[in-house]
C-alpha cells in the first residue's frame, strides 16, 4: 500500500471535496506518500457533528496479540 495514494490538491480542495467545515491541519503540503499509520489528512465528523479535516493515522485496525 506504500506510496499507493499521494496528495496533490491543496486544502481548500479537499475542504471542498469532504463537505469540511472545520480544518485543524494548520499548513498542509503536497505529500508524494500517504502511508498507513502515519498521521494524514483526513475528512471525519468532528464529536460535535460538525464535518472537519484533521491530520489522523489511519490504516488496518491491528490484531488483538499486536495492541
Amino acid at each position: 500500500m506504500c506510496k499507493f495514494y499521494s496528495v496533490t490538491k491543496g486544502q481548500q480542495a479537499i475542504r471542498d471535496v469532504g463537505n469540511a467545515m472545520r480544518d485543524t491541519t494548520g499548513h498542509l503540503p503536497a505529500m508524494q506518500g500517504v502511508f498507513q499509520d502515519y498521521a494524514e489528512p483526513v475528512v471525519r465528523t468532528g464529536a460535535d457533528g460538525v464535518r472537519e479535516l484533521v491530520k489522523a493515522r489511519w490504516g488496518m485496525p491491528s490484531p488483538v496479540f499486536a495492541l
